[in-house]
């Protein structure tokens, strides 16, 4: 594995893209902070910037370093998520102003995944993470599902768990809002998509939650 992350490293140092397994379903990633490098993510995907991208971060600081105020209700979804969840936070710090969503927000996921977590760590930033498709086209769920395109359209592809079949799901995606409700949109978009619940569920307070479709974050 370590070679497969210094690997990954230089080609992010150097404005690379880079194809990788994640917590979640194989992305598309960049140094979050190289707007360039970050354009070329969507230009590669051929869709606009109008939608944000999701960040992830190797552990607690460095979310704080991008997030100046984490509310105290984000710490206990995290501590009681047992999947991958992803988060969005207003008015993010020191991330390349393409990827952040033009209400100034940014889904950002503090990741378990042993192989993100150390190459983040090497690389000392974060780094983007959006699925491995063409925009409006179906979302691989694993490794053999990413088409020919997609792969030679980046400068990397990581060597690892490309043999996985098993489909992944996206993470969940979490939306803090500044009156106390939170909206979700759940892995199974396309159940829920069209639906939006008001469910009752108790973290550390009593908080409502919305499942919610969401059209701001990259596919």
């Amino acid at each position: 594995m370590q070679d497969q992350i210094n690997t990954a490293t230089e080609i992010l140092k150097q404005g690379g893209i880079i194809l990788y397994p994640t917590d979640t379903i194989w992305g598309i990633g960049c140094d979050a902070t190289n707007e360039e490098a970050v354009k070329r993510i969507y230009k590669l995907k051929k869709r606009s910037d109008s939608k944000s991208l999701i960040v992830l971060v190797d552990n607690d600081v460095r979310l704080q370093r991008i997030v100046a105020e984490v509310p105290e209700v984000a710490w206990d979804i995290m501590d009681y998520s047992k999947k991958p969840v992803t988060i969005i936070y207003d008015n993010p710090k020191g991330i390349a102003k393409s990827a952040v969503n033009k209400d100034h927000s940014l889904g950002i996921r503090v990741v378990k995944d042993t192989f993100c977590k150390k190459l983040i760590s090497k690389l000392n930033k974060p780094i983007i993470s959006t699925s491995a498709n063409i925009s409006g086209e179906k979302q691989a769920n694993c490794f053999a599902e990413i088409s020919q395109e997609i792969k030679n359209s980046v400068d990397h592809i990581v060597n690892l768990r490309q043999d996985e079949s098993e489909p992944k799901q996206s993470s969940t995606i979490i939306k803090l809002d500044p009156s106390g409700l939170i909206k979700i949109k759940s892995p199974d978009s396309n159940i829920f998509s069209k639906f939006f619940f008001l469910i009752h569920f108790k973290l550390s307070k009593n908080i409502f939650i919305f499942l919610f479709s969401s059209t701001n974050l990259a596919s």
